[in-house]
Order: structure tokens, then C-alpha cells, then sequence
């Protein structure tokens, strides 16, 4: 089986196919999208921090100069707002974003969380065993980074529920060909959820509070403050970003710990916070959420004895670059000790995911909560079956009980 991203074998189990990519060379044209595969670590690596590429084209050329369509003027709103956040930003547009909103995103806001986060994940854990078990996907996995965002960003609990129903429908056009009605089911989202937040912004502004939405607005350095449209595409960045990879490596992460019963025997032994955390890099790495970033080739430049000219497109296969026997000793075993582990979950270079530590803590509160003393194993009641997109991927739901 070859590399077929709508495949459903394909995406239930991708790294066959990986292996085969790696040995066919370092850049390796796929006519399907008109892409280059980029699959090895060492490429993947160097490309996320090489200014040649870009995740936008726009700061340098028009659509026209660049050989591309503009997309349809119906898909506006949904560009407006993924083009105005900090992933599809490049420099000076993304240096400016990105001081300003580590003014307001600071280490100390998410150490503030922490209390928070393992609250939370003590509750979600509650419910699911008063339930002797359930779905780990809607119980806990879901609602635990939806719940900390909402938290940060000072979204009313009684509008939660509206977040994740947006961000599903926005980050469908992350998947590779998507089509008209997942486009519009974007736009849609697009548009509710920006006028949210444009009310939630000016309801700050007049009365500010300790939320990251507050922060934002008052953020500010001799180059200015965040526009509006800034403001709320990095909320919604937060959202998606922050919540689909944290969702994904919690159930793609248990799914591997009932694959693998020493493994996960051994981290219930264990005791040591240092050792879960540990453990939950090498389930990032193990079984990547985030499969592929693609990357706009501003100049030529040569991939291994391949020149990608400018114009091009380059997939980076992050899910092929973690399980690379060049970068690390036996990559297809789980290993939760796995002390030399620089996995690309989170990208490299401009734009390493802002979010990474607060990721980290609800992932270490998430499994440490389904892990603590007194709580009982867990068993899983069927084998899971994989969602339909392969970019961000996923399990459809994870049934467990104790």
C-alpha cells in the first residue's frame, strides 16, 4: 500500500507507507495534489526554519506573480481569518504578532492554569467512572483542552459549547482537497465565530479582566498593538490549534498504550511526574495528531539532488520524520523512557507552536488523572476505528471501561 491519504487503510496505519517514501528519496513528487513529500527528519527539520519557504506567499508576491488562483471571493472570511493568525503569518508581519501576544501569553499565565487543568481532568475522570467507563474521546479528551481555552480566553461557560463545533468545521480546510460543503460549513464558522469574539473583545474593552483576551488588548510595544482582526485569529488559532493536537495525541496515545500492555503497565508503576512527561513526548512522536504542514517555496531550492522551484508546494510529513530510523534508535517501538526524543510534533523554527507548554500540561494532567493511585485500569471495550482526514488525525471514538 502506497501513500493515499484517502485511503482508510492508509490512515488507520500510515508509516508502511512512510518507509517506503524515505527510501525513494528526499523529495518525492506526488501528482495526486501537486506536491512535494518531503519524508525524512533531517529535511523536515531544516525546512520548518528555512526562510526559502513560507506558510504564506502573500508578504512577497500576488497570486498572479506566484502562478496561483486566488481563492474563490466566497471563501474570504475564512482566509481573512486564518491568514490574520500567527501560523499563516511570515516575517515582519509574524515577528510583530508574535512579540505581542507572548506579551500576554507568558509562561506565567500558563503556570496560573496548571491548578486549573488538573482540576478539570479530575472532574472528567470522575464522570467518566461514575459512567464504569465510556467514550475517552467526548468524556475527557475533548472537553478538557476545549474547557482550559475557554478558561484562558474568558469565554462564559455557558457558551463552551459553541467552541468546538466552530473550530471542527474551520480546520476542515487543513485537509488536503476539500470540498464545497466543507468550504462552506468553514465560512460559516468562520463568520459566527469572529463575531463572538469581536462582541467578547469589545466587552473587555470596557471592562477588562484577568483572561487572555484582556491581555491581548492591552498588549502594545513602540511598533503599536494587535489589530482587531489579529486579536480574534489568534483566539481561534489557540482554539484549534490548542485543542485538535491535544484531543488527537490523547486517544491516538491510549489507543497505543492498549497496543502496547508493558508499556503501560510500567507507567502506572510508576510515580514520577518527570517519567509521564517523558512518556507523553514519546506518544506525541509515537503517533503524530498533526500529519502533515505544507510550506510554499518562495525560492528554488534543492531538496537532496531534487531543485523545487519557486512556486511549489512542499509537504512536510511530521509523522514520517518521527518514525525516521536515521533520527531515532528504533522508531517504531513505543518507548515511554525514550530520554533523546526531538520529535517535530510541534513544529521548529518561526513558527514552533506558541501553545506547547500549556499542550503539555493537560496532556501530563489528562493522563496522569486516568493513571493516579485508586482509579482502575482501564480496558478497552472495541477496537476504534480512524476518522476520515488525514492531516489532523484521529480516532472516531475511544470506548474504554474500568
Amino acid at each position: 500500500m502506497g501513500f493515499d491519504p484517502w485511503d482508510a487503510a492508509f490512515v488507520a496505519d500510515p508509516y508502511p507507507a512512510y518507509r517506503e517514501l524515505r527510501e525513494q528519496g528526499r523529495a518525492v513528487w506526488w501528482e495526486a495534489t501537486g506536491q512535494w513529500l518531503v519524508p525524512h527528519y533531517a529535511d523536515v527539520s531544516a525546512l520548518l526554519r528555512d526562510r526559502r519557504l513560507g506558510r504564506t506567499y502573500l508578504h512577497r508576491f500576488s497570486h498572479e506573480e506566484f502562478g496561483r488562483e486566488a481563492p474563490p471571493p466566497e471563501h474570504e472570511p475564512f482566509h481573512v481569518l486564518n491568514g490574520n493568525g500567527l501560523l499563516d503569518l511570515e516575517d515582519p508581519a509574524h515577528a510583530r504578532v508574535r512579540r505581542l501576544v507572548a506579551k500576554a501569553f507568558t509562561p506565567r499565565t500558563v503556570e496560573r492554569l496548571v491548578p486549573a487543568v488538573r482540576r478539570l481532568a479530575g472532574e472528567l475522570v470522575g464522570r467518566l467512572r461514575a459512567d464504569g467507563g465510556g467514550d475517552l474521546l467526548t468524556v475527557v479528551a475533548e472537553p478538557l483542552p476545549v474547557a482550559v481555552i475557554a478558561e484562558l480566553l474568558g469565554v462564559p461557560e455557558a457558551d463552551r459549547g459553541l467552541l468546538r463545533p466552530w473550530s471542527a468545521d474551520i480546520c476542515g480546510m487543513f485537509e488536503l482537497r476539500p470540498d464545497e460543503e466543507t468550504a462552506r460549513r468553514a465560512v460559516r464558522a468562520s463568520v459566527e465565530f469572529s463575531a463572538y469574539l469581536r462582541g467578547l473583545i469589545a466587552e473587555r474593552r470596557s471592562r477588562p479582566g484577568e483572561d487572555l483576551i484582556s491581555g491581548l488588548i492591552a498588549a502594545h510595544d513602540e511598533e503599536g498593538r494587535l489589530s482587531e482582526q489579529e486579536m480574534i485569529s489568534t483566539c481561534v488559532l489557540l482554539l484549534n490549534a490548542g485543542h485538535e493536537a491535544t484531543v488527537n495525541t490523547t486517544v491516538n496515545g491510549w489507543w497505543a498504550l492498549f497496543r502496547n500492555p508493558a508499556q503501560l503497565a510500567a507507567l502506572r508503576e510508576s510515580r514520577d511526574p518527570e517519567k509521564l512527561s517523558t512518556a507523553v513526548d514519546e506518544l506525541m512522536r509515537y503517533d503524530t495528531p498533526l500529519q502533515m504542514f505544507e510550506r510554499w517555496v518562495l525560492d528554488d531550492i534543492r531538496i537532496g539532488d531534487t531543485v523545487v522551484p519557486r512556486g511549489a508546494e512542499v509537504a512536510l510529513l511530521f509523522g514520517s520524520a518521527n518514525r525516521d530510523p536515521a533520527r531515532f534508535d528504533d522508531p517504531d517501538a513505543l518507548d515511554l523512557v525514550r530520554a533523546d526524543n526531538p520529535h517535530l510534533t510541534f513544529g521548529a523554527g518561526i513558527h514552533y507552536c506558541l501553545g506547547a507548554p500549556l499542550a503539555r500540561r493537560e496532556l501530563e494532567a489528562s493522563f496522569g488523572a486516568l493513571l493516579a493511585d485508586g482509579v482502575p485500569p482501564l480496558r478497552l471495550v472495541e477496537e476504534p476505528r480512524w476518522r476520515d482526514g488525514y492531516v489532523i488525525r484521529g480516532l472516531e471514538q475511544l470506548l474504554v471501561e474500568f
